[in-house]
């Protein structure tokens, strides 16, 4: 959601952008240790949901920021 308000706001910098990005992977990171602990993963389907939904907001606000590149600091 902060990333798309980011967005929303007309930023355009791909530094900035891909900073927001890499700070909401670290906060799915965060929840996939969670998972871990409590002996369950983010499973395959919520994995490819993720990274769908990144290239779909990449894509409605014309970023060219490939995929693999947006989603780099997962550890999932």
């Amino acid at each position: 959601v902060k990333v798309v308000e980011f967005l929303e706001q007309g930023n355009q910098d791909i530094e900035e952008i891909q900073s927001k990005l890499d700070f909401a992977i670290h906060a799915i990171n965060d929840l996939a240790e969670e998972f871990d602990e409590n002996d369950s993963e983010i499973e395959t389907v919520a994995r490819e949901s993720i990274a769908q939904t990144v290239e779909d907001i990449l894509a409605f606000f014309g970023i060219e920021i490939e995929t693999e590149v947006a989603i780099r600091e997962r550890d999932w």
